[in-house]
């Protein structure tokens, strides 16, 4: 596992503008000032030692000590992530809900066991017997990764290829085709790198999460994350610790996943609606919506949207959790296996592999194991649920279908939509669904 923090530089363009270029801690500082001053930027920075910049900081404001937080709001951090498993990738997401960032792909990246973590890294305590259940797991993604390569030979129409898409995106898109039906196998413990910006502050609560985990992969990345936060974010820190309250946080909601074992997810999905009192006109919202990037009325902004599955994959987890509004529900608690089935019957034969993966850590969380989620694989489904406004559901159904999704999403958001439909018929047709581009 590898942590590093990269800065950024100001570019030619505005070093021959003459703009400044500070620190991360000093563009707080500076920010900061404008609180308790209306003297301008150029007064502010005109306090800056250029042969003492984190001296400076102190020198034109120092609040953060004083309970300010707010302050590292305002400093911007970039962190690089290597070598984590696809579980920790999915919590660092979870808990950082106003960052930007990226994760290695499983649509364009073949996989193998070689990129599994070492059970003492995860806290697993039958190692060699739990590298056994991986290898059989992977044995299913390459047969299964073969099959679908085939089947995208043999019928091309299911791949959906846009006429006049170049052989090299075509080709592309095979893979995309084979990659995505065949990802349910991997398991969760495999390698994979994440990148994340957001301010020093959202940091310093992602430390408190790790620090305060049970599981050592989890606290391994907080030391780390706690080190790189040290080169760019030194006052901050001390803030950068376990706590007690999140210790028991998280032992509170892996008995909430306890509880919940023995349900079986089916995929379906459910959505709830709370309307804002006046008059709405959800047509009249949509009216200027010509992409889905476009404007939204008030009227589907001020509306409270829950959406749900009662149990999906986790490779589709992955994806939903990185829309960063609202909040999401996700007791890791396994609920059944998919590994496209209804795509064709023939991943039956490797379905077993799945269900077993399921079973056994099921009993693990049973057990008081907190490694049980290394037992699982992308295709072992969980409850999902999502809570935000109207206009952002929205934009996320439209997002997550069309020839450019990833058919599984696909298909759970146009069954959430189904369900809009039922409540508003008057938006079917103004709602851009299947307006992803072709990748």
């Amino acid at each position: 596992m590898r942590v590093t923090q990269v800065a950024l530089r100001p570019t030619e363009a505005s070093n021959s503008a003459g703009r400044p270029a500070l620190t991360p801690e000093l563009l707080a500082a500076t920010g900061a000032r404008y609180s308790r001053s209306n003297e301008g930027l150029e007064a502010i920075l005109s306090r800056i030692d250029p042969n003492n910049l984190d001296k400076s900081v102190d020198g034109i404001f120092k609040m953060i000590d004083y309970g300010h937080a707010s302050i590292g709001d305002m400093l911007p951090i970039a962190l690089f992530v290597d070598d984590i498993s696809m579980w920790l990738a999915y919590e660092l997401f979870r808990i950082s809900p106003t960052a930007g960032g990226q994760e290695s792909s499983t649509r364009y990246i073949k996989l193998d066991e070689e990129g599994l973590l070492a059970p003492e890294e995860l806290g697993i305590e039958d190692g060699d017997a739990w590298r056994g259940r991986m290898g059989a797991a992977f044995l299913a993604y390459r047969e299964a990764l073969a099959f679908w390569e085939q089947v995208a030979l043999d019928e091309p129409e299911r791949v959906r290829i846009p006429a006049g898409v170049n052989e090299k995106a075509a080709g592309r898109m095979r893979r995309n085709f084979a990659f995505d039906r065949a990802r349910y196998f991997l398991p969760v413990a495999v390698r994979t790198n994440v990148m994340l910006v957001q301010s020093a502050r959202a940091w310093v609560g992602v430390c408190q999460h790790l620090l305060s985990h049970p599981l050592p992969e989890a606290v391994r990345c907080g030391e780390l994350i706690r080190e790189e936060l040290g080169l760019c974010a030194p006052r901050l820190i001390k803030h950068a610790k376990k706590l007690e309250s999140m210790a028991a946080g998280h032992a509170a909601e892996r008995a909430n996943a306890q509880k919940l074992s023995g349900s079986l997810g089916t995929g379906a999905a459910s959505l709830e609606v709370l309307l804002p009192s006046g008059p709405l006109d959800f047509v009249a919202d949509l009216a200027r919506h010509d992409n889905r990037y476009a404007y939204l009325g008030e009227g589907l902004r001020r509306t409270a949207v829950r959406f749900a599955w009662d149990g999906i994959a986790f490779a589709e987890i992955r994806d939903l959790n990185r829309h960063r509004t609202g909040t999401k529900y996700c007791p890791l608690t396994p609920v059944g296996f998919y590994a496209a089935q209804d795509e064709s019957p023939n991943t039956a034969q490797w379905q077993p592999v799945g269900e077993r993966a399921g079973k056994l850590a099921s009993e693990k969380l049973l057990s008081g194991d907190p490694a049980y989620l290394y037992e699982t694989l992308l295709g072992t489904q969980f409850p999902f649920e999502h809570t935000t406004t109207a206009d952002k559901f929205l934009y996320e159904a439209e997002l997550r279908t069309g020839t450019g999704a990833h058919y599984r999403y696909a298909k759970h958001l146009r069954d959430v939509l189904a369900l809009w439909y039922e409540k508003f018929p008057q938006t079917r047709g103004l709602v851009l669904e299947g307006s992803a581009e072709p990748e």
